[in-house]
């Protein structure tokens, strides 16, 4: 049975392992011409998905190449001193098995996890589906497959060909984020440091095994800007204005907008669709219910979608008209919890007061100085995430004992 995935960033890698080892046929078609290596941000893998990880094999790899991570200091706009945290503890207190790592990273990871087994083809894009399978692609000829995953992000393409604008379905959470990668100029080594205002938070952080540095944005916005996902030149114009004069230091970061060798910017949206499955076409990850890059925990999501996909899929003998709402109904409250929780940390991390900057900057502060108990409790009190994360629970899918195929290929 063939099935063809759109995306090679973190969702259409795992999809494809777990499908691959269910006995299914996977073609993995990608846009960019080689894997993306953007600069990024770093992500959060927790519980579920280091589980996930942990049964593909490449655990060690991941932790590995984690960011290190491990303090930060906390600068509030207008206050004379700093707030130093201990951010070991605040990530031991909102997960028990966490990790930080770089997304272009996992992405590889993943990638490398499934390339001998699955065909891969970049530098090429899906231009139609038919309701009987046939593909047609931007560059390459025609191809006929049983089943379409859409795992291509936010602005997915799967979608909108077989649903229809993203505009039907995205709903703006009243903040963007941009990334930038610059050089390490304040030798930040497992440290993030930060600078908080009402309506605008900036970090800088360096991870152990990277040269360069990356600087996170994040700023609140009544409405939705003026810009399109592809003008860079317009994204470094509004985040100029959003930062204009919080801090010498944002200010120099700023200044490297020109020089970055990679950037990325984009509004802080969710996805919500009353079901992700149309005809012979689903779709997983942030494609069909991203909470919201930044805010809402959106990779592990991402991993534990496409595990349950393949599982279900497997599961049904590759029938997608039992595979496609099991999946669904699986990863509903998850997604509901996802979509919830990236709401409450979109307020936190982007403070709408002053009370807001000190009470970020103190919680922290007191998180880190409890017992790691203490400090668990506390979090957990407080943010919907950390009891999201650590709830989340899935099906086992053991493979089959022989490497069968599930049912007969289009022809």
């Amino acid at each position: 049975m063939r099935i063809l995935v759109s995306g090679a960033s973190v969702a259409g890698p795992v999809l494809a392992y777990w499908l691959t080892r269910h006995g299914f046929e996977v073609t993995v078609v990608e846009r960019a011409p080689v894997l993306r290596k953007t600069g990024g941000h770093a992500v959060d893998l927790f519980r579920p998905a280091m589980n996930i990880s942990e049964k593909m094999g490449v655990l060690p790899r991941v932790e590995e190449r984690a960011t290190g991570t491990s303090r930060m200091t906390v600068h509030q706009e207008g206050a004379r001193r700093p707030v130093r945290v201990n951010l070991s503890k605040i990530f031991s207190a909102a997960s028990d098995r966490h990790v930080e790592i770089m997304r272009d990273d996992l992405s590889e990871i993943y990638y490398d996890a499934t390339r001998d087994d699955v065909e891969y083809v970049f530098d090429d894009s899906i231009s139609a589906i038919s309701p009987d399978g046939e593909v047609r692609f931007e560059n390459a000829a025609p191809r006929r497959f049983d089943l379409v995953v859409g795992a291509d992000g936010l602005h997915s393409n799967v979608r909108r060909l077989v649903f229809g604008e993203e505009s039907r379905f995205s709903a703006f959470v009243g903040a963007y984020l941009g990334v930038l990668t610059l050089p390490n100029v304040f030798e930040l080594d497992g440290e993030l440091l930060i600078h908080v205002g009402v309506g605008r938070t900036a970090g800088m952080y360096g991870a152990r095994h990277l040269g360069d540095a990356r600087v996170l944005f994040l700023f609140r916005s009544e409405r939705e800007l003026d810009h399109h996902h592809h003008d860079v030149p317009r994204q470094k114009e509004l985040l100029r204005g959003a930062f204009d004069g919080m801090h010498p230091d944002v200010d120099r970061w700023l200044d490297e907008l020109d020089r970055t060798p990679a950037f990325y910017f984009d509004s802080i949206t969710q996805l919500h669709m009353d079901t992700w499955s149309r005809g012979r076409v689903t779709l997983v990850g942030d494609a069909g219910y991203s909470p919201g890059p930044a805010v809402g925990g959106s990779t592990s999501l991402a991993v534990v979608g496409a595990y349950v996909l393949a599982g279900e899929l497997a599961r049904a003998g590759g029938d997608h008209e039992r595979a496609f709402p099991a999946y669904e109904r699986a990863m509903a409250e998850h997604v509901r919890g996802s979509h919830a929780a990236a709401l409450s940390a979109a307020k936190t991390l982007i403070p709408t007061s002053r009370l807001g900057v000190r009470g970020l900057a103190q919680g922290a502060r007191l998180i880190s100085a409890l017992p790691a108990g203490a400090g668990r409790a506390l979090l957990r009190l407080t943010t919907g995430s950390a009891r999201l994360y650590n709830s989340i629970t899935v099906d086992d899918y053991p493979p089959p004992p022989a490497a069968s195929r599930v049912g007969l290929g289009a022809e």
